[in-house]
């Protein structure tokens, strides 16, 4: 029973670091300011694949990753899943470059009502009467911000919709989340080393012209990118998918604040009905995690 308890404590404490690296990593992508977003994704995609290698041997996964190397269907699914990442990687780091870091917070705080609902279209999963309220909140939240002058909130939905594709493919195939990201990285890491090359060939990028400091910022990019996986992925064996549920809320909430307490952005009046209407609807949509949590479970 102690046991027990330390390892939930332990899962409690990586799922906290791991979503609050997330919400605070526009910090990080912020340093970077002045090199193409293309340029960073690229290094991303290289450089995480050493770190999420250094991970699978480290935990000793290198027979798992050479199983599913052996999978073609799962692999072929992985190289899709891995460009929808990228998308998502790309977006997320453009938006904080380019001052659109609140619209990108609030694709994340939509994610998990956008993933129910490609539960409902594709697994044929069932909405209670509280999630389809909580859709529909969200929804007017996004309609308002449309009608009122400022434009459909294509960073948002682009975020919610790439993550939440993303995650209902890797809900579909059944490959541990370290060895998948692996998988992805190393079929995206090709392309972006080449992408790289061609850079420096050309005499552009940051690589070979770049100050040290920058240098060693573009290699730490991949490991932002694989710790806090590293550390989600140990949490979420340790905690009930609950607790899960409720954490992920650390990160776009990191971000909001992130971007209006260290990057200067603002929010104004139109923007703040929106976000009201998003943060019902999940009060909503959590209430509905704790009722399920709590129900009996029929046999």
């Amino acid at each position: 029973m102690a046991d027990a308890a330390r390892e939930r404590r332990l899962g409690f404490v990586l799922g906290i670091g791991a979503y609050a690296t997330w919400g605070v990593v526009p910090l990080f992508w912020n340093q970077l300011r002045g090199i193409d977003a293309i340029e960073i994704l690229a290094h991303r995609a290289a450089w995480g694949l050493v770190a999420f290698t250094l991970f699978v041997v480290a935990t000793r996964q290198v027979p798992a990753f050479i199983a599913a190397l052996r999978q073609p269907r799962a692999v072929a699914i992985l190289a899709g899943s891995g460009l929808l990442l990228a998308g998502n990687w790309g977006l997320f780091i453009w938006a904080t470059l380019s001052g659109h870091l609140l619209q990108a917070s609030l694709g994340y705080f939509i994610n998990p009502l956008v993933s129910v609902a490609l539960g409902v279209g594709f697994l044929g999963e069932r909405l209670s009467r509280r999630t389809l309220a909580a859709i529909a909140l969200a929804t007017v939240g996004v309609t308002w911000l449309a009608i009122t002058g400022g434009g459909v909130p294509w960073v948002a939905l682009a975020l919610a919709g790439s993550f939440g594709a993303y995650g209902l493919i890797r809900k579909v195939i059944a490959v541990p989340a370290l060895i998948g990201s692996t998988i992805e990285t190393a079929v995206l890491a090709p392309v972006a080393v080449g992408y790289l090359a061609w850079l420096a060939h050309r005499g552009e990028g940051a690589l070979g012209h770049a100050d040290l400091r920058t240098h060693l910022l573009l290699v730490a990019t991949g490991f932002v990118t694989a710790v806090p996986l590293a550390w989600f992925t140990a949490a979420a064996r340790r905690l009930p998918l609950s607790t899960i549920g409720f954490l992920q809320y650390l990160a776009p909430t990191g971000q909001f604040i992130t971007a209006l307490a260290a990057l200067g952005e603002h929010l104004s009046r139109r923007k703040l009905v929106a976000f009201g209407f998003i943060w019902v609807a999940l009060a909503v949509f959590t209430v509905e995690l704790v009722r399920q949590a709590r129900a009996p479970v029929l046999r």
